[in-house]
């Protein structure tokens, strides 16, 4: 029975769905949604926090600042209120609601970006107003998930040791792209293996992070408006990029099965089920990591009016959610 004192130090980091009797084809899917920030960026967030904290950037009247569409937001809050450090996390008009009031229950501010640069985007404008409050005052430290190399480290050193373990004879890793942190850290991890894995980047149509046109995305999480410094594409086999109306999809067809996944989780097993698609005929190991659970998207991405609005009336059709029959 784990007994802590501290809400970082619980996060439950062996749990697999196998989604064969759910799509029809063999995927586990690593779940990174229980512990007590609700994502995989936990493990981002403290790794990076212990960092500043060994290199001294951080004393009692630091201000952490950070920019984030949500999930890293919600870690830095539960780590800033445990460790009593002050955070203000600079966000954008679409991160969902239920995300925003749970920073603030931690004690955190917000400051809400609502237009976007015209060059880059939302996280453009966010990063820009990052800039200014650390130039108006020196106690506003910026952790930088970024350009942090403690961003990778946290996956080099946690989330793909635990996957090896379960998985010694993996094949394919299907992580999604936003950062990049989880994705470099896990690829330079596997690099570095006994055998051979192919790393599957999963993106989202509109994000320019593997060369792509810009466009709209409303779902937070995955995806960039400019080319994360943290990338790099010699450690990548393969890139699928999905539509947002195949994110929704996905997951719905989990929901309709019990599985309430967020959006991040939607487009990493939608771009998976893709890829396998055209591998017939090969028997795979194959995991995909589910960043995170769907709570925080019961007003958007499981909501009809929200997804219909935005999608069209037919993207939850019966047929696109049908399950496949459970394997034998």
């Amino acid at each position: 029975m784990p007994v802590i004192s501290a809400p970082q130090a619980f996060n439950e980091d062996e749990l697999y769905v196998d989604l064969e009797g759910i799509f029809g084809r063999s995927l586990f899917l690593k779940c990174e949604g229980f512990n007590f920030a609700g994502s995989i960026k936990l493990k981002a967030a403290t790794e990076m926090v212990e960092a500043a904290e060994r290199d001294g950037l951080l004393t009692p009247d630091s201000v952490l600042v950070e920019s984030s569409s949500g999930n890293l937001g919600v870690a830095l809050s539960m780590i800033a209120a445990s460790k009593g450090y002050r955070f203000l996390c600079v966000t954008d008009s679409r991160c969902n609601l239920p995300t925003r009031l749970m920073m603030e229950a931690l004690g955190s501010q917000l400051h809400v970006i609502t237009e976007p640069d015209p060059v880059g985007g939302f996280l453009g404008a966010r990063i820009d107003h990052v800039r200014a409050l650390c130039a108006s005052d020196d106690r506003y430290v910026w952790l930088n998930q970024y350009t942090n190399p403690s961003n990778g480290m946290a996956h080099y050193r946690r989330t793909a040791p635990a996957i090896a373990r379960q998985f010694p004879d993996l094949d394919v890793l299907f992580v999604g792209a936003g950062t990049t942190g989880t994705l470099m850290g896990c690829a330079r991890y596997f690099r570095e293996w006994h055998r051979r894995v192919r790393i599957v980047a999963v993106d989202s149509v509109g994000s320019v992070t593997f060369g792509g046109a810009p466009g709209r995305r409303m779902i937070p999480g995955l995806g960039t408006s400019r080319r994360p410094p943290l990338l790099d594409e010699s450690y990548v086999d393969d890139v699928v990029c999905v539509p947002e109306a195949d994110t929704i999809r996905a997951c719905h067809r989990l929901a309709r099965r019990g599985f309430l996944f967020g959006g991040s989780t939607g487009t990493v097993v939608s771009g998976a089920m893709d890829w396998l698609a055209q591998q017939e005929g090969r028997e795979l190991t194959a995991v995909a990591i589910a960043p995170d659970l769907g709570e925080r998207y019961l007003e958007t991405i499981y909501q009809t009016n929200w997804v219909q609005d935005l999608y069209g009336e037919d993207v939850l059709d019966s047929q696109a959610l049908t399950t496949a029959p459970q394997a034998a």
